[in-house]
């Protein structure tokens, strides 16, 4: 199978290893001038992994879609939008082609899932899935397994996918609820915010009611939404909350922790955009948030995060 990755950072040089890793023949596309791109051209490397040579590197974005069976992108959510007309603009009949999202978030500004701006931007006739769940790079690339999701509108597509990516170390779900799914994997990056912020505090026995509430926080906003409230607790959510709210991996818990502790922080941590998106869900839904409010208050209002996270953990007496 040709599968070509576009983006190469710290998941998308995972995705084109593992790709070859399990026999496919793969092309990683990074943009002309990305220092991440550079890098592997250099010296078949990064911090997190090196590639073999048989993964093909390109800055030719055409060279790269027209190459493939399945297309992988993995790159910040936030420039899906732009990044998917930049594909429209080649003129390539992409109908043919099977399109993977491999990244977690929704646009801010309007609270969309990430296939609704695909489908949006390239046409409702495409097929197009997310694959989602827990595990870090560090941990694949040592050998150590652990279990994903792929999901998408139509089941055919999902257990395509699921077929041609399965292997000992990732053991691949079939999702069945896109919507959940995909509310669920973004989201989970929000929870790992407010994680770091208790870590950072040395509050991180609080982690088991952040998780208890969390989970039932954002069953009860995917419901509204149309999807299945049980998907929350598995593995696009609940099952990556070790990986995200636990390990020293985890750059959402990392900028929480370091946000508290005053130390600059500079890789990307997606619960920080998504975030934004959610508060704008819980508005047009009419689904309290408190987690997430918070964790709004404290990052884009400068809110006292200790005040605010007391306050999120000793609320008036309710019924649980």
């Amino acid at each position: 199978m040709n599968i070509s990755v576009l983006g190469c950072g710290r998941w998308g040089s995972f995705h084109a290893w593992y790709a070859d890793h399990i026999g496919h023949t793969v092309t990683l596309w990074g943009r002309k001038g990305s220092g991440h791109l550079a890098a592997l051209m250099e010296q078949r490397k990064n911090e997190y992994l090196t590639l073999p040579e048989s993964v093909k590197l390109t800055d030719d974005l055409r060279e790269a879609v027209s190459a493939a069976d399945i297309v992988v992108i993995s790159i910040s959510s936030q420039q899906l939008r732009a990044f998917c007309r930049d594909l429209a603009a080649l003129g390539l009949d992409l109908s043919g082609k099977r399109f993977v999202l491999c990244m977690k978030g929704l646009e801010i500004g309007t609270g969309k899932r990430l296939t609704t701006v695909f489908y949006e931007e390239l046409g409702s006739a495409m097929r197009v899935a997310v694959w989602v769940g827990p595990g870090h790079v560090q941990d694949f690339v040592r050998g150590i397994p652990n279990c994903m999701v792929i999901a998408a509108r139509e089941m055919k597509l999902t257990r395509e996918l699921v077929d041609t990516f399965s292997s000992p170390l990732i053991r691949f779900y079939y999702g069945e609820d896109l919507l959940g799914t995909e509310i669920g994997a973004a989201s989970k990056n929000v929870i790992g915010l407010a994680a770091g912020m208790l870590d950072g505090f040395g509050y991180s026995s609080l982690k088991g009611a952040l998780m208890a509430r969390g989970t039932h926080e954002l069953s009860r906003l995917i419901e509204a939404m149309g999807g299945d409230r049980m998907t929350v607790y598995g593995l696009s959510h609940l099952g990556d909350y070790e990986a995200t709210l636990f390990s020293p991996h985890s750059n959402n818990r990392r900028f929480g922790e370091d946000l508290i502790t005053g130390k600059p922080f500079a890789k990307l941590a997606e619960g920080v955009y998504t975030v934004e998106a959610l508060m704008d869900l819980s508005r047009e839904f009419h689904v309290e948030l408190p987690i997430c409010a918070t964790v709004y208050a404290i990052i884009h209002d400068h809110k006292d995060p200790k005040e605010q996270l007391t306050q999120l953990f000793l609320r008036a007496t309710k019924s649980e």
